[in-house]
């Protein structure tokens, strides 16, 4: 097989191997042998990089970019990788903002078929060693790795990093890493290494034994993130979740011994987007009505995103909102406020819960007033009906915001 474009590569990746943000359950594949072995097949060994691995149930990818943007403004070489990606697969590897480009990426499926393997590694993993390839090549001196699910057994935990970050800890993915949350703790908390300092986003009462003694165990040096103070927190006009999301990232930063000033922490917020490409944690992209796309997915995500919303003065709330299978949607609508107009929206991806079951859910929610099967048509019709002072928030899945259409926006 010989690639041409880089449609054709990508097709490729998402055809070939099972790929979970497209089949969900049936792609995941727990452990950590195949990683290495594909990454010493293909001669990449990141030791001349500062490995930042960074965990948890929420807040992972924007505590990777923060932490990413500060060092690009501290005129660091700084590969960052993420997942899932929103509009293009390119999105999750990056150096310093800017996206791997469409012929490294054929490139490296082009090496990954020659290789003629006696296994098959899955999506995350051809992905993941994509990432540390690019980043090796172009010399960088960190990179910001975001685990993909769990910890313990994620491709990623293959790296000997640094420093170990967990955000927090929730209940989602339970079919994977258990029921309980010092169950899921015990699973992220496999990222903490021997001697390399770990920091824990928030404090939570029932599970901080956990990575206590994991750190313990590892003769790792252990730090609470949100005990600690940053003065620069109090003049910053950011939403309560990503003030602690970025409380995470500076903590992480000082236990490396990075220096940075308040004009840096600052000009990384203000160009966040250009550096790291993070896009729809509460993003606005229209006012007079006020638009806001988010990608929280879960019931401590959508709790915070209500949250920081309760801080913004509107009239009324219309929330679009889009989910996959996998989730307790009856339990997440249950926190949407009782006086929310809420529209249900499928998306493309197959794994979007279908229009037959958010019908049902319509029947026995007053608050739903429509289902539809086009997230940018039923916003559309919103804005067009909404007064100047109401929030419509499209939420629920990071493949529903991929269907939106950004052009139709002009914030």
């Amino acid at each position: 097989m010989k690639f041409e474009t880089y449609t054709q590569a990508v097709s490729w990746l998402f055809n070939q191997f099972p790929s979970y943000q497209n089949n969900g359950a049936s792609a995941y594949k727990p452990g950590l042998k195949q990683t290495m072995d594909l990454l010493d097949f293909l001669g990449i060994d990141p030791k001349n990089m500062t490995i930042i691995h960074v965990a948890g149930t929420n807040g992972k990818g924007s505590t990777c970019s923060y932490i990413s943007s500060i060092l690009t403004e501290n005129n660091e070489k700084v590969g960052l990788f993420t997942s899932p990606h929103i509009f293009d697969f390119r999105e999750r590897i990056r150096i310093n903002g800017v996206q791997i480009d469409e012929a490294s990426v054929v490139h490296f499926c082009q090496r990954i078929i020659d290789l003629k393997l006696d296994f098959e590694p899955s999506f995350f993993e051809v992905t993941f060693a994509m990432a540390m390839d690019h980043f090796q090549r172009n010399n960088c001196s960190y990179a910001v790795i975001e685990t993909g699910m769990g910890g313990r057994l994620d491709s990623t935990n293959v790296l000997q990093s640094t420093i170990a970050v967990i955000t927090n800890i929730g209940l989602d993915h339970t079919q994977f890493l258990g029921e309980t949350l010092p169950e899921i703790a015990l699973e992220k908390a496999g990222i903490i290494k021997s001697s390399q300092p770990v920091v824990i986003g928030q404090t939570q009462e029932d599970i901080k034994a956990v990575f206590m003694q994991k750190a313990v165990n590892h003769g790792a040096p252990i730090y609470f993130a949100d005990q600690e103070n940053w003065e620069i927190l109090n003049s910053l006009e950011l939403p309560e979740l990503q003030k602690t999301n970025l409380k995470t990232a500076l903590c992480a930063l000082a236990k490396l011994k990075i220096s940075f000033s308040e004009e840096t922490v600052t000009k990384a917020i203000t160009k966040l987007f250009q550096n790291t490409g993070l896009f729809g944690r509460l993003t606005k992209v229209h006012e007079n009505p006020f638009v806001y796309l988010d990608v929280s997915h879960n019931q401590d995500g959508i709790r915070a995103t209500l949250k920081d919303l309760d801080n913004f003065p509107f009239n009324k709330l219309h929330i679009v909102y889009g989910a996959s299978q996998d989730k307790n949607v009856p339990e997440i609508l249950s926190l949407f406020p009782g006086k929310a107009a809420i529209h249900l929206c499928e998306f493309q991806n197959n794994r979007s819960l279908k229009k037959e079951a958010l019908d049902d859910l319509m029947q026995s929610d007053k608050r739903i007033l429509s289902v539809s099967a086009n997230v940018n048509l039923r916003v559309k019709e919103l804005m067009e009906k909404a007064s100047n002072k109401d929030i419509i928030l499209v939420t629920g899945s990071f493949f529903l915001l991929a269907d939106v259409d950004k052009t139709a926006f002009n914030a």
